[in-house]
């Protein structure tokens, strides 16, 4: 079967349970309604009655017939004779059409409870359909690849003059297709670096005591709702004293600088870097385990390293069962709703929080007899809300792992675990880092997923625990980052404008309205404002005009970004000062280039 068939059929099934998630929340919704619609009418019916007694009252006294004995024997009371009142005949039809809908109020229960029944009963169709298509593209690890890997592992060893043999366990394990095929040059090079770098020369093995024949065991294995892949050898282990002699040549790190040999060999993963001595098609050409990390970070994998010396090397991946469809924690953080993978947390806790006090950041947490640096969620997102404590007056923590880094992110609220429908970002927001995709709840709300090994390798860095080359340049400048405020009602334009003007290593405040800004600008006077025209409370002229009207903010350039790019409110604008008129959607180059331009004129000026 053609696979981007299936790959359609899989994701028309997580459409079709999205919808019917969203169908189940109305009709609880409905019932949550009619529930409501109950407790009315009987206030209603009850009303009705009050007022019944009251207007019969009221007609008995006004005919004077209360208690009075009838002595002529030819009168007749008004009742007796049902000569009802205007109000007597609407309160008898009122109470009639009480009794009306109290029976739609019944059939509109029935209804609700067949509706409750039938979308229980899809949603077991649902999850076998999806089920079964998932099984349609899975297929046994063994069939699919053995023989082409122990081609591999003959043609190398004939290459490079050495005797290894592949040992595969776990072979009967069903992998997803796009997955495997993904996943097959990634295991080639595995494969071949064990062998280059890892598994000795006949004649050294024999003098380590060792078998000639070096062992190369490739396990795969399935845990929960991932795959787990072993690439572990026999041979010597990864000499960190070439990885970090090299790493020093290539500038990556700083001379006897303190590392451990885990850091180390996450140095290997960088582009470019081999310890390869002579180049050739199978080593050396600093073109491999990058590669490699790449492409399992894009499968929404994990990759870890472990060597011991003198006994060997064993590479583990983890990755995904399938790309479609993933269980994910549902997290909140800032106000924003995140998205983060089963797969990539080791343990959620709660840590005891005194007071109002924040959690302590950069420290560890020790969970589990392993120990965690401790980091707040929503300043590694850009959220200008930090983590509070919730009801119970404990904070959650996520822990997760990472390329050797053990992380514990705080966050606001854990709301629960949910299966979801993995969607692309698109262009647009494909280049932010640790955002590796997004999904849509049964109630419409969209999710962002974090990638959190991009997350890690940041705080990593922020650290010097990785990527020394970042830090160092971190840390060697010497200007004034540009302070810049964007003022936007919309979180979404906020938070997507900070991250553009972060990466370009500027400080970002934002604010969503202008009565928001207005109070920070007393607290921070920033280089330049991105302002909206559209705000609630206080639109963006008229804080334009405020600001150009105080001596203090007067020389502090403004660019509009709005949607509104008509003649007139671009002239409203230079009537007030406006520097820049920039239009919705703009490219990242415009917006940089018109702060440029404006704080190059400003510094003209002074």
């Amino acid at each position: 079967m053609r696979s981007d068939l299936i790959d359609n059929l899989t994701n028309l099934t997580g459409e079709s349970n999205i919808f019917r998630s969203r169908l189940e929340q109305q009709n609880s919704s409905f019932r949550s309604s009619l529930s409501e619609l109950d407790q009315t009418v009987s206030r209603l019916s009850d009303q009705l009655r009050k007022n019944e007694i009251e207007i019969e009252a009221q007609i008995l006294s006004r005919h004077g017939r209360i208690d009075m004995p009838d002595t002529t024997g030819d009168y007749f009371d008004p009742l007796e004779m049902d000569r009802y009142t205007q109000m007597q005949q609407l309160s008898k039809s009122l109470m009639e059409s009480v009794g009306d809908l109290g029976s739609l109020q019944d059939i509109l229960g029935d209804l609700t409870r067949d509706t409750e029944l039938l979308l229980v009963q899809q949603g077991r169709v649902n999850t076998e359909m999806q089920d079964r298509l998932l099984q349609v593209r899975v297929v046994p690890f063994a069939a699919a690849m053995a023989s082409r890997l122990r081609r591999v592992v003959r043609q190398t060893c004939q290459q490079l003059g050495k005797k290894a043999e592949l040992n595969l366990q776990g072979g009967n394990e069903e992998i997803d297709r796009r997955v495997l095929d993904r996943m097959t040059a990634p295991l080639e090079h595995m494969l071949r670096n064990a062998l280059a770098h890892g598994i000795e020369a006949p004649r050294e093995r024999a003098a380590r005591g060792k078998p000639e024949s070096g062992v190369i065991t490739l396990s795969v294995r399935r845990e929960g709702g991932e795959n787990v892949i072993q690439v572990a050898d026999d041979g010597g282990g990864i000499d960190t004293a070439a990885v970090r002699a090299k790493a020093e040549a290539k500038g990556l790190i700083v001379n006897n600088a303190d590392m451990t040999d885990n850091d180390l060999m996450q140095l290997i993963m960088m582009p470019g870097f081999s310890t390869a001595e002579t180049v050739s098609q199978i080593a050396g050409r600093g073109v491999g385990m990058d590669v490699v990390q790449n492409e399992i970070k894009q499968l929404g994998g994990a990759i870890n390293i472990e060597s011991s010396a003198g006994r060997g090397t064993v590479i583990s991946v983890r990755l995904p069962f399938t790309l479609s469809i993933a269980q994910a924690l549902l997290i909140s953080v800032g106000g924003g709703l995140y998205a983060i993978p089963m797969n990539s947390i080791e343990g959620v806790s709660r840590v005891a929080a005194r007071g109002d006090e924040a959690l302590p950041q950069g420290q560890d947490y020790e969970y589990g007899g392993e120990r965690y640096r401790m980091t707040s969620l929503g300043r590694v997102l850009g959220e200008q809300a930090e983590a509070r404590p919730d009801e119970g007056g404990k904070p959650a923590i996520i822990l997760v792992r990472a390329g050797g880094h053990r992380v514990a992110f705080s966050v606001d609220e854990v709301i629960g675990s949910h299966e979801i429908v993995v969607k692309s970002l698109g262009a647009q927001f494909s280049a932010i880092n640790g955002m590796a995709g997004g999904s849509i709840l049964g109630d419409g709300r969209v999710v962002l997923i974090l990638d959190v090994p991009a997350l890690v390798r940041v705080i990593a860095a922020a650290h010097s625990l990785a990527e020394p080359r970042r830090v160092a340049l971190v840390e060697g400048a010497d200007s004034v980052k540009v302070k810049v405020m964007v003022v936007d009602d919309s979180i979404t334009v906020r938070r997507v404008t900070s991250r553009i003007l972060q990466r370009h290593d500027m400080d970002v405040i934002t604010a969503k309205d202008g009565v928001e800004a207005s109070a920070m600008l007393e607290e921070n006077t920033p280089d330049v404002v991105l302002l909206d025209v559209e705000m609630p409370r206080m639109d963006g002229y008229e804080l334009a005009t405020r600001m150009k009207n105080d001596a203090r903010y007067k020389d502090v350039p403004i660019v509009m970004v709005t949607s509104r790019t008509g003649a007139k409110h671009r002239g409203r604008a230079e009537a007030i000062g406006v520097e820049r008129y920039l239009g919705k959607p703009y490219q990242e180059t415009d917006l940089l280039s018109n702060i440029n331009e404006v704080l190059e004129a400003r510094r003209r000026e002074h």
